[in-house]
């Protein structure tokens, strides 16, 4: 299964008319609505898309614009328009961004005493608090999974060895977890398509999952029901993201709270902090 929405990386440097077109296919846009949602000529845009004009660097960022584009896939077109990328790709490793670090860390001390995750754009957990640690610490010694996807919360949920053996409404859970990834390919993250086809490739997955879909759950919120022996946790959870982000990588940052969605798991959470 390809990447449906995303050739960015078979997109030599110059090939910009190719990418500006598959973009605008995507967003099922006519060159006459890209022209008005841009403010430009529509001559111009099918000038640009069959390489009779070469766009500027600010016509680039107009149409990445116009195109609602990640900030990564805005990079891209810089590229393939022969320019150096305007956004940087640091994330959470850059010299800069300690106020952010500082911020991620008091929003997951403040969940306590329940899990806070800080996940990136390939669902890698970045951060995790304390309550994480001591709840799902006794899931987690059951894994036997590869250690590059150990933390990975996609590859966990799905794969058979990992976290997916303990929850006991996988189905349910996974088919709304898989969703989340394609509405992330649907918006143009060329990292959620690849990790999309890595996660159907394990075992017992739904045909049905290969393609979005719209379903009805039958509660307000999922809840992901884990249960090993006696130990049982029931959780649903929010995602915060940073507003108005100009590196790539921060951008696809997700803040991932734990809420018990029962008595009993908002007691046990409590015991364990003590």
């Amino acid at each position: 299964m390809g990447a449906p929405n995303s050739i960015s990386d078979n997109v030599a440097i110059g090939h910009f008319s190719c990418l500006l077109k598959h973009w605008r296919n995507v967003r099922r846009l006519t060159q006459i609505e890209l022209a008005s949602d841009a403010n430009v000529s529509a001559r111009h845009v099918c000038f640009l898309e069959t390489g009779r004009a070469q766009p500027s660097r600010e016509m680039v960022q107009l149409l990445g614009s116009a195109l609602d584009l990640p900030l990564e896939e805005r990079n891209a077109l810089h590229v393939a328009a022969g320019f150096v990328p305007p956004y940087s790709d640091h994330g959470l490793a850059a010299d800069n961004l300690q106020p952010v670090r500082q911020a991620l860390d008091f929003i997951l001390r403040q969940q306590e005493p329940y899990p806070g995750i800080v996940i990136d754009g390939r669902w890698d957990v970045r951060i995790r608090n304390e309550a994480s640690g001591r709840l799902f610490k006794a899931f987690r010694e059951s894994y036997e999974m590869e250690s590059d996807i150990a933390d990975n919360a996609m590859h966990v949920v799905f794969h058979p060895k990992g976290l997916r053996q303990f929850i006991v409404n996988w189905n349910e859970f996974a088919g709304q977890m898989i969703q989340i990834l394609h509405r992330e390919v649907a918006q143009g993250s060329s990292v959620a398509a690849q990790l999309l086809d890595e996660i159907m490739t394990y075992p017992g997955l739904s045909a049905e999952w290969r393609r979005p879909r719209n379903s009805a759950a039958s509660s307000p919120v999922m809840t992901m029901q884990l249960a090993k022996g006696d130990f049982r946790l029931a959780f649903f959870s929010t995602f915060t993201t940073l507003a108005m982000p100009t590196d790539a990588a921060l951008q696809k940052l997700k803040i991932e709270c734990f809420y018990p969605a029962d008595s009993a798991t908002a007691e046990r959470a409590r015991e364990l902090a003590l």
